[in-house]
């Protein structure tokens, strides 16, 4: 993977080339935020300058010379060339318009976001020249399990997806489930029937996203984990990835950060940084 990463990244794009990308973060006060300001304070070729969270103002960002500033004009004051937007998708939306406007490149990991949200967005990007990268996850085994689904899918006639997260996660299902049951379906549009006749208890065979049922689980003390369950004639194949900490989808968002400024327009996912 170290070949992806260029050790001396330069952005191009509306923003000056520069050898150090000034970086700015979304929703620093929750708990993928302050982890993307820890990962950016340790990065080389980074450097933090804004870190924002209307709901915190004022809090100390550990191991920087910068507090919480409550709205995302510290992100200009700043002279931020990358945002990187850990929020809520109610919030998403206005910042990743604000940001394009004011020249700002974004990497987000806010899930919740819909095709009509991406659509919209793509469409603020061509008309300023900035550029986003959305994925609705960061770690790099996760981005291999959505891949390995995919190729999978044709082979197989019938597939399910258990997502769990930790109890604070406000979206059901997760983005990475509905891209992992959009992918496959994409893949194969060939599955067995339900052979549900019979719903004792509603929801118990979860979300049908074009015919992959999806399963939510919101467990106190997960963090992320997925697997994906693909079944035909005497026999079944698992897909498991699991992310046991945060840290876990710091390489992805650094990757992201890094590559943003040379990757016109919108990209989701991560496959395009990683070459897959």
């Amino acid at each position: 993977m170290a070949s992806v990463v260029d050790p001396s990244p330069v952005l191009v794009g509306p923003v000056r080339c520069r050898a150090v990308i000034r970086v700015g973060v979304l929703g620093a006060g929750g708990r993928m935020g302050a982890t993307v300001c820890q990962a950016v304070l340790g990065a080389s070729g980074l450097d933090l300058v804004a870190a924002v969270d209307p709901g915190a103002p004022g809090a100390a960002v550990p191991g920087a010379s910068l507090t919480l500033a409550p709205d995302r004009e510290a992100l200009t004051a700043a002279g931020a060339e990358v945002a990187v937007d850990f929020t809520v998708a109610e919030a998403a939306r206005p910042n990743l318009t604000w940001c394009a406007e004011h020249g700002i490149h974004t990497v987000v990991g806010t899930t919740g976001l819909s095709p009509t949200d991406l659509d919209d967005l793509r469409a603020v990007l061509g008309r300023t020249g900035t550029n986003a990268v959305v994925a609705p996850n960061f770690a790099v085994g996760a981005v291999l399990m959505m891949r390995f689904a995919e190729i999978a899918a044709p082979h197989f006639e019938t597939a399910e997806v258990v997502e769990m997260h930790h109890d604070a996660k406000a979206d059901a299902p997760s983005g990475t489930a509905m891209l992992t049951a959009r992918r496959m379906a994409d893949a194969s549009r060939e599955w067995g029937p339900d052979p549900t006749v019979s719903v004792v208890a509603e929801g118990a065979r979860g979300a049908d996203v074009d015919g992959v049922h999806i399963h939510s689980l919101r467990v106190r003390g997960a963090v992320a984990h997925q697997e994906v369950v693909l079944g035909t004639t005497g026999q079944a194949l698992t897909i498991r990835h699991d992310s046991y900490d945060r840290s876990s989808f710091m390489p992805g968002v650094l990757l992201a950060v890094r590559e943003v400024g040379r990757r016109p327009g919108l990209t989701v996912g991560l496959d395009a940084l990683l070459g897959i």
